[in-house]
């Protein structure tokens, strides 16, 4: 049955006029603060000086800040030079740093760090040419009066609870004294000028230039599908010659694929935006996925309209998050639909939260997980959607995707599936079919990359080289402060051996491999740790894929997490290959978009039978493909554990326990303790020393020290 319809805000034309005269203020507001937008003056005389300097064949160091207020602040630092453009030293996450995830702190530690590693390089604070901010604080403010004006008065209460949009209120008036809190931290003067970047464009340029699509000549299409940028929430884009051009912004907050399945996965799962996502999508492989036999999907595909132009909005008539996204976000036709929301005192309970545990014995729990599954459907319908007229108006074969909403992994396959050969050839009449990445940091983390790329891009730096791997969030840990971290009395530990040798890396892979091989779960801690959410090898939990119980062991006794959580497969190329269905369309750079579990991927027949832990209920793994030269320690451990086991794969989830993925040796000894199921962590130091540590006293089970004698003896 048609439900009743409203796309579009009630009261447009107030909602632009507030816009343009919100925006107008804040700029100068802002400006008075030490904040400029990059058409100002004093940004465009830095940019002119930029170009003066890189022409000289100067070196410029450039920072990317991630301010309070918003989520996952942090800080990247970029070092440009006309020979080889930017290259990324490191993107330090303030979660890591604080242990509070998706903190909206002032990044006072990640600032620290990075300041530490410019000192290690010989260089100090003074020799950072700009401070860039991921977002554009005057058009932000624009976009948020316009939110509360074009729906008023019933939007209004949104100017009582801006986490709707993904402030935290308490953080924004420290946000707008970032400058001169910066300054005082860094001990330069009164305030430090920052340029805002539009934050749109700095997920943009970052994933076009982080890709592997390094082809000038060839057009590349951008869709940045996000929670909500400073403009809007929904941007296309696309590179030619070098040359970004944005083709369309919806310039709306809540007509948003991120805030559509934000809502629902939290109202519907019982999880807090932000960690309500992840959950729901692997939830929703327990759902039906039949668009044909789904009992919610049709009546859920009308809360959002499919316009022209690849436009997707909400429709009014039955969402209310544009409103009150956490007290009342459906209206009746959506509740007749999925029922009532849960309330936000219900987030996290027990009793509230989806279990797909409790399928046999809560006869509602099928139910839901349908629920999801149809969330789901509707959802990769809006991302086809998007990327169909992304495709006809440019007619290139060639995308990227970033934003938050590309952490769905499941999507993502999904639009490799899609825009096949068929596809192209009946839309656009080529022999052709989707090629796709995603970076590995889709999400804002990456943004403050993205603001320092695409100011050095303006500057008139060449593009610099394509992304490799991830480990860029702080510095390999020092064998001091491991060896600070296991001085304590519940922790035993024993230096292992050094991997600054190939026999060295091979021996404590081999180690590694043989514990692993007999149902150990062990944690690899080395080198600088990953930014973005997904563990890759430098902050990981390894157990055996061929161990059917693995899963159970990890979400249980390891990670203390929901059953519906899947794990991930860490494998060879090779072993790719072999056990699952690796899409044409994501083999540039040699396979390069599996590499940061990014995508799913079909198993092929057989494949549960030989690894049952890694494939997901629907019959997926998120993989990540390891080459020799990405992690060399990861890679000799999955060839080890290949000569053990017969398959070249390895569970692979991030160490973390009750927080975010640990960042220092100290935090790496914490979450040991944490989990009682971890039988061991393998810490490697920045001069290749490596130590083990595992739980003391009267939690020591014997197990790590009884396969590593049994391993020595094997040895000598």
């Amino acid at each position: 049955m048609e439900l009743t319809k409203r796309i579009g805000p009630r009261h447009p034309r107030l909602g632009a006029a507030g816009f343009r005269l919100a925006k107008w203020l804040a700029t100068k507001a802002f400006a008075r603060a030490g904040f400029h937008q990059i058409g100002s003056t004093f940004a465009q005389k830095r940019l002119a000086l930029a170009r003066e300097k890189l022409a000289r064949g100067e070196t410029l160091y450039l920072a990317g800040l991630g301010a309070p207020g918003t989520h996952n602040s942090g800080v990247a630092l970029v070092e440009v030079s006309a020979a080889t453009g930017p290259r990324l030293i490191l993107n330090n996450e303030e979660e890591r740093f604080s242990g509070n995830k998706h903190t909206t702190e002032y990044p006072a530690q990640s600032i620290d760090a990075m300041v530490a590693a410019l000192r290690g390089m010989g260089r100090d604070v003074g020799d950072i040419f700009a401070w860039l901010t991921s977002w554009d604080y005057p058009t932000l403010s624009g976009t948020l009066a316009r939110s509360l004006l074009e729906e008023a008065p019933q939007s209004l209460r949104l100017a009582r609870n801006t986490e709707a949009a993904g402030f935290d209120g308490r953080r924004l008036d420290q946000m707008t004294r970032t400058p001169k809190i910066l300054a005082r931290q860094l001990g330069l003067g009164a305030r430090v000028p920052l340029i805002t970047m539009p934050h749109h464009d700095n997920h943009a340029w970052f994933s076009y230039a982080a890709s592997p699509f390094a082809d000038g000549d060839e057009k590349v299409a951008i869709a940045v599908l996000d929670g909500t940028g400073d403009l809007g929430s929904i941007s296309l884009y696309v590179v030619e010659n070098g040359e970004m051009k944005r083709l369309y912004c919806n310039e709306s907050m809540f007509d948003s694929l991120g805030a559509f399945y934000s809502v629902i996965s939290s109202t519907q799962g019982g999880w807090t935006w932000l960690s309500s996502e992840g959950r729901y999508m692997g939830a929703a492989a327990w759902g039906d996925m039949d668009r044909a036999s789904n009992p919610y999907y049709a009546r859920l595909k009308q809360v959002l309209h499919f316009g022209e132009g690849g436009a997707v909005q909400i429709n009014r008539a039955m969402a209310n998050w544009y409103c009150d996204p956490f007290d009342h976000p459906y209206k009746q036709p959506l509740i007749d639909i999925l029922g009532k929301p849960l309330r936000p005192d219900q987030l996290w309970n027990p009793d509230a939260v989806l279990r797909v545990e409790d399928i046999q014995h809560r006869p509602d729990t099928q139910d839901r997980l349908d629920k999801a599954a149809a969330t789901q459907l509707v959802f990769e319908d809006a991302m086809i959607h998007v990327v169909d007229h992304l495709l006809r108006t440019t007619g290139t074969n060639r995308v990227v995707l970033t934003g938050g909403v590309a952490l769905n992994a499941v999507g993502n396959m999904r639009l490799l599936e899609h825009f096949d050969e068929a596809w192209f050839g009946k839309a656009l009449g080529q022999k052709a079919r989707l090629h796709l990445w995603v970076p590995p940091v889709p999400g804002d983390p990456g943004v403050t990359i993205g603001a320092a790329w695409l100011f050095a891009q303006m500057a008139g730096s060449r593009r610099g080289p394509p992304m490799r791997h991830a480990f860029y969030c702080g510095l390999p840990p020092a064998r001091s402060d491991i060896e600070t971290a296991l001085a304590t009395d519940d922790v035993a530990s024993q230096r292992l051996g050094d991997i600054s040798t190939p026999e060295g890396r091979d021996a404590i892979a081999d180690l590694m491999a043989s514990i692993v091989a007999q149902s150990g779960v062990i944690a690899l801690y080395q080198g600088a740790a990953e930014t973005g959410p997904r563990a890759l090898g430098h902050r990981s939990i390894f157990a055996n894929p061929s161990d059917a119980g693995a899963r159970e062991n990890l979400n249980a006794r390891v990670k203390y997490r929901e059953a519906i959580r899947p794990l991930a497969p860490m494998a060879t190329l090779e072993a790719a290959q072999r056990y699952f269905v690796l899409e044409d369309g994501a083999s540039d750079a040699g396979y390069n978009a599996y590499n940061y579990m990014v995508l799913t991927a079909h198993a092929k027949p057989g494949a549960h039978d030989k690894i049952p832990a890694v494939i997901h209920a629907d019959g997926t793994g998120r993989i990540q493909i390891v080459g020799p030269d990405d992690d060399p320690l990861t890679y000799a451990y999955l060839k080890a554990l290949g000569r053990r086991i017969g398959v070249e794969m390895s569970v692979n989830t991030s160490f973390n326990v009750a927080g975010p993925i640990a960042q220092t040796p100290q935090q790496a000894v914490d979450t040991l303790r944490r989990s009682k199921g971890l039988d061991a962590v393998i810490l490697v130091a920045d001069d290749g020393s490596v130590y083990a540590a595992w739980h003391g006293g009267e939690r020591d089970s014997g197990r790590f020290k009884g396969w590593l004698t049994e391993w020595q003896a094997a040895h000598r």
